[in-house]
């Protein structure tokens, strides 16, 4: 999925021109923290409920507002896994849209995003899920394929982050499109793989729905 299959057609830019209190209502109206702004069609920049507070003139336009985010979006063709890095990295809700000139198309939100991933075929079709430990060096997701898929099995999806305990190595979790995994983890552990966790799809539901209040609450939404 890239960024422009997932713009939000119901959250419309501001204008420079505007004034920040127009800026609250309507991210009051739209329930987001910040809304994009621009000038003639090209992206300013953002604007958020506590730079308005901050500046402490309602009636100021947007214009005099030092604007966040000025250099902070995506391209229309970007994968919507850019849009969830740059919202963790600057702790954004809200990232704007913009064509290869460099116009304004449109905004995605981060649940859009999330909504979007949920009712993806891999998170939606049923299957088991596997968690194991791996070190950095050893990583071949050839050769994990070729195990899972050895025994007449397919990865539907991949989720990879570093083990908080051990920097040298890798957290790999992945989906399967069959919920018997007995013959699988054998496979694994045969060539010395070490399984920390095994889930059924109900099972991975939760943990994924885990995932994402947390991921809500980071960001602050």
């Amino acid at each position: 999925m890239i960024a422009e299959e997932l713009i939000n057609q119901m959250i419309p830019p501001l204008k420079i021109g505007d004034t920040a209190q127009k800026a609250l209502q309507w991210m009051d109206e739209f329930r987001v923290n910040q809304l994009p702004v621009v000038n003639k069609n090209l992206y300013c920049g953002m604007v958020s409920e506590d730079l308005v507070y901050k500046h402490n003139n309602a009636n100021a336009t947007l214009g005099e507002l030092d604007l966040l985010c000025t250099d902070v979006f995506v391209h229309h063709n970007q994968h919507f896994y850019d849009i969830l890095r740059l919202s963790n990295l600057y702790n954004i809700q809200t990232i704007a849209v913009l064509d290869d000139e460099q116009h304004f198309l449109g905004v995605v939100t981060v649940q859009d995003v999330i909504n979007a991933f949920a009712s993806s075929v891999s998170m939606q079709e049923q299957g088991g899920i596997l968690v194991f430990l791996i070190d950095k060096r050893d990583y071949s997701l050839t050769e994990i394929s070729r195990l899972v898929e050895s025994n007449n099995a397919k990865i539907l999806s991949t989720y990879i982050t570093d083990d908080k305990h051990d920097l040298h190595k890798l957290r790999i979790t992945i989906k399967i499109n069959t919920p018997d995994l007995n013959r699988i983890v054998a496979t694994f552990e045969r060539y010395n793989y070490r399984i920390v966790a095994q889930f059924q799809s109900h099972q991975y539901q939760e943990v994924e729905r885990d995932r994402l209040d947390m991921f809500f609450k980071y960001l602050n939404i």
